[in-house]
């Protein structure tokens, strides 16, 4: 009977754990986790809480940062301080972004040569495509986002009339902001786009045009007169007996045509062109090129290190920027009413896509957890909140990813200089969302063939977007422009593009990151490939497997004597 029972518990038992279903495996695993969290908690000494603090301090110090700033910030407000006074409370800030910006022309380079001439063509290629692929996918996704999110909120409900506004913005028809793109791709001088990139100015010049006009004022043509014709000499002098009669009038009017210019700033995406150019070059000049390839190696790792130097002044740079901006806004009341719905809408687009969808992304790739990840980019996520530029904070990115989640250098190399200049995650969202808010203010209704249009005109202006504070407000022009709306009402929201700036560029930092993350997960054979060629010419074995079986060995003899 005993017997009986035992087996129909067992038989009862398997069908229960074969009815467990992942949901329920999901909650067993977290518990475990919070019982393993609560065990370390309990075991904690001083010296776990000191080796924390340690091991997290950069990231302690700039959440630190943060809040002191914006505490400071709105504690100084009442004084109503001086637009002078600021810029002296701000300079602080101002000395990190000169830090960083020092670093990005070398770092660009030499990561950008470095990596690409580490890799081998084929993997290159596939690298390649991989990452165009990812960034097309989630920039499509961001547009989306977006226009859903205007769409549902409609935070434009209204007139634009108690709408404040400020700045004024230059209007650039949409050809030409494509072809400077294009031109900024291949500069003719490599030194000057080092400071300076292409951008088309307008003059104007006078046209002269002569008109004839007959005695019943109907207009004839213009100044060039018709071929003579040899074989109609009737009909010629008929022509010049009816021109006797008519009169001729020299209308001048001014027509606006482009000529070269030029915008101060980096132009990173031609040296981003020229720089794979280059490395790959390099890396197929195999022996020949080694010295080259040494040296671009040492100055992307001297770089590093200033970072290293650099990074423990971040924090008092990043308190004094946050504050600074905060001290400049010249009246809270904005955030209010329709802008205030606009902002609301902007952080809520963002955020689905910074902490859903790019998680989401990480986790379908790499079934792995994605928080961690996100944790060890803090504090690269929160230096481009007090930056607001993606390009300055690629040098923290590049050690977070690197050294704290121990990301391949190959991939980093190549994913994140050229992320950090075409993969625009957030201005595209943003340009998008904010083409339709100014569509909605102006009770201006868009069918589905604009809507259509601003999904592809921001998503190809997104990745003309430099890597500077506010560049959106640039290729916002173009986006306006492709479906008829005023570029002037732009200036509608100035006022709160330095708060949302900020947060679509540490969207754009976590894109490029997660990125860099997804594409060496599915680059793995490539890169085991790669490290399989670095061989012995005589025994024919993958170099580092051989160092291994070398360690292992000398452990056994060194574990073999002192048993001895």
């Amino acid at each position: 009977m005993s017997s009986h029972g035992n087996s129909l518990f067992l038989r009862e038992s398997g069908q229960r754990l074969g009815r467990v279903g992942w949901l329920q495996r999901l909650q067993e695993s977290l518990q475990q986790r919070a019982l393993r969290t609560r065990l370390r908690l309990q075991t904690m000494t001083r010296e776990h809480v000191l080796r924390f603090l340690r091991r997290n301090a950069f990231i302690l110090l700039t959440i630190s940062a943060v809040v002191i700033g914006v505490s400071l910030a709105f504690a100084l407000r009442p004084y109503q301080l001086t637009y002078r006074q600021i810029k002296y409370f701000s300079f602080p800030g101002e000395l990190l972004m000169r830090m960083l910006q020092m670093l990005v022309l070398p770092l660009i380079v030499s990561s950008l040569v470095t990596g690409m001439a580490s890799l081998d063509n084929k993997a290159t290629g596939r690298m390649g495509m991989r990452a165009a692929v990812y960034y097309m996918v989630t920039t499509i996704i961001a547009v989306f986002i977006g226009i859903l999110m205007v769409t549902i909120i409609h935070p434009g409900k209204g007139s634009k009339e108690g709408l404040h506004r400020e700045g004024r913005i230059e209007t650039i028809p949409t050809a030409d902001a494509f072809m400077d793109l294009i031109r900024n791709m291949f500069p003719p001088n490599l030194v000057e786009a080092c400071f300076k990139q292409f951008k088309t100015q307008y003059s104007t010049r006078v046209v002269t045009r002569t008109i004839v006009r007959t005695e019943n004022g109907s207009e004839l043509g213009a100044s060039v007169p018709p071929p003579f014709s040899m074989e109609n000499g009737t009909s010629f002098l008929e022509n010049v007996t009816r021109a006797l009669g008519t009169l001729q009038e020299v209308l001048s009017f001014e027509e606006t045509v482009p000529v070269p210019g030029s915008a101060n700033g980096i132009n990173a995406l031609g040296l981003v062109v020229f720089s794979v150019a280059f490395g790959l070059v390099i890396g197929g000049m195999k022996h020949k090129g080694r010295v080259l390839r040494d040296f671009f190696d040492s100055l992307n790792e001297a770089i590093m290190r200033l970072v290293g130097i650099i990074i423990w002044y971040a924090p008092v740079g990043i308190l004094f920027l946050i504050a600074g901006k905060i001290l400049e806004m010249e009246d809270m009341a904005v955030l209010g009413g329709q802008l205030g719905m606009y902002t609301l809408t902007v952080i809520v687009g963002l955020f689905l896509h910074a902490g859903g969808i790019l998680p989401l992304i990480y986790f379908l790739v790499t079934h792995r957890n994605p928080f961690p990840f996100i944790g060890g980019m803090l504090q690269a996520l929160i230096t481009a909140m007090g930056t607001s530029s993606s390009s300055a904070t690629l040098p923290i990115t590049f050690r977070c990813l690197e050294e704290g989640l121990g990301v391949d250098r190959r991939i980093t190399r190549f994913v994140l200089p050229v992320g950090a200049t075409v993969n625009m995650d957030g201005t595209a969202l943003y340009e998008a969302l904010a083409a339709i808010f100014i569509a909605q203010v102006n009770n201006y209704e868009l069918n589905l063939g604009q809507i259509t249009t601003i999904s592809i005109t921001a998503t190809a202006a997104s990745v003309g977007a430099a890597g500077i504070p506010q560049a959106g407000l640039v290729t916002m022009v173009i986006v306006l422009t492709s479906v008829g709306l005023p570029t002037e009402d732009i200036t509608l929201i100035i006022a709160v593009d330095w708060f949302l700036d900020r947060l679509r560029t540490m969207t754009n930092v976590l894109g490029d990151s997660i990125g860099a993350a997804v594409i060496e997960h599915l680059s793995q054979r490539e890169l085991e490939l790669q490290e399989a060629e670095l061989t012995l010419p005589s025994l024919g074995k993958p170099y580092k497997s051989l160092m291994a079986q070398e360690k292992g060995a000398s452990r056994g003899r060194g574990g073999n004597e002192s048993a001895m």
